[in-house]
């Protein structure tokens, strides 16, 4: 583990689930919103841990690196669970609301009166509840697998939108129009499930 600034070069598999099963388990609930799916990419997780450890160059710390190894088995889920539905070099079609469905054509795209955002501020929501988080994760699950890991990788890691376009195989129009329709269709979610005016 970490002492100071010197990083240890070995591993200690033996400890992996009392030290680390929970964090990573949080991290995979967080970004798939399965429990079971969460449990078996942790447990992946460790499997792939074990066969790469003597790569392990103890440049990061245990922990650094098995969340890293864990990230790439989320990738991989969402890459999976994706082109079952698609082939990977196309924009998604779903029945997820389009661009139509929020904006007028005949007013040169402003918003629809029913689909205008709604002021948050005025609200007197919330948004640190268990209740704000449960309905997120019901919208999270609405949204179209690629739509999810994109909008994942790119906003809760935090990864550049170069790296989530290589992994994903779009362009990068692609990806844009993917987030703005996520977030769309997020705003829309929770505005209706959620929001009280």
């Amino acid at each position: 583990m970490e002492t100071g600034s010197h990083i240890q070069n070995t591993l200690d598999p033996t400890k992996w689930v009392e030290l680390y099963a929970d964090y990573l388990y949080k991290f995979a609930y967080y970004r798939v919103n399965n429990d079971e799916l969460a449990q078996d990419l942790v447990q992946d997780c460790f499997l792939a841990a074990l066969k790469a450890s003597e790569t392990y160059k103890g440049q990061a710390s245990e922990k650094t690196w098995l969340v890293s190894i864990l990230k790439n088995k989320i990738i991989d889920h969402y890459k999976k669970a994706s082109t079952r539905n698609e082939s990977p070099l196309q924009l998604p079609s779903y029945d997820a609301p389009s661009y139509d469905h929020f904006f007028d054509k005949n007013t040169n795209g402003h918003w629809r009166s029913s689909s205008k955002p709604k002021d948050w501020e005025a609200t007197e929501n919330n948004f640190d509840t268990k209740e704000f988080y449960k309905v997120l994760e019901g919208c999270l699950q609405e949204l179209p697998e690629k739509w999810k890991a994109v909008l994942t990788m790119s906003l809760l890691d935090d990864a550049d939108s170069k790296l989530v376009c290589k992994e994903f195989d779009l362009s990068s129009s692609n990806f844009w129009v993917i987030i703005h329709r996520a977030k769309l269709q997020l705003r829309a979610c929770l505005e209706k499930n959620w929001l009280k005016l």
